[in-house]
């Protein structure tokens, strides 16, 4: 029909790209650790600091979430994609979202990681964002308050004190290069893996695009 399907983060100039966004629902002994009732969105504080995790480890998660030069044309303002490293309930403006269309039912209780895309390698994406997730619930990293606001439409003086993703594959491999030993923990990644696929990106992918 004359029609090609991509699964390029950003295909169109000037149109929303394409997001994979992640959710991720933590279990021990087949018991939900996601979910406390009245806590803020019902997050139990494993959690809170899950969440607090991933926020923490965004810029070197996208390294592998954000995998190519083409996935830093998706994660620019003024489009849908979550640029702002921030969290929130039911809030698509956010880089980590809660969901809140569920039942009562703590089996539903999740969080979404939104700035992934389709590029990535879902074996290495899927295992980083878990890894990062369990660093802050190992570390109880606190992930701070919630972003309950549009921060699209939020004021120049809101959104300086909001971190942003990394603004190119470049910065999102050094910050990876600076920041991975939480992959390394229980011998998920190696740092023989995590070096061939630095070197490669920089290689084969940056310097041929700069070039």
């Amino acid at each position: 029909h004359g029609l090609t399907a991509t699964f390029m983060p950003k295909p169109l100039f000037g149109d929303n790209g394409s997001g994979m966004h992640v959710h991720s629902s933590v279990w021990k002994d087949e018991v939900p650790l996601m979910y406390k009732k009245g806590n803020y969105a019902d997050l139990s504080d494993f959690a809170l600091h899950y969440i607090g995790g991933i926020l923490k480890h965004t810029p070197a998660l996208l390294a592998l979430c954000a995998p190519t030069t083409n996935s830093y044309k998706r994660l620019v303002p003024g489009f849908e994609a979550p640029v702002n490293i921030a969290y929130s309930q039911a809030n698509r403006t956010a880089s980590v979202r809660i969901p809140t269309n569920y039942s009562s039912s703590p089996n539903a209780k999740r969080i979404e990681f939104r700035c992934p895309d389709p590029s990535a390698n879902p074996y290495f994406a899927f295992a980083a964002i878990l890894m990062a997730g369990l660093d802050g619930v190992k570390n109880k990293i606190d992930p701070g308050e919630p972003t309950d606001i549009n921060i699209y439409d939020a004021p120049a003086e809101v959104l300086v004190k909001i971190p942003s993703t990394p603004g190119s594959l470049t910065e999102a491999i050094d910050t990876l290069e600076k920041n991975h030993a939480f992959l390394l923990e229980g011998d998920v990644f190696t740092k023989d893996v995590l070096n061939n696929y630095i070197a490669y990106k920089k290689e084969k992918e940056v310097d041929q695009i700069n070039l």
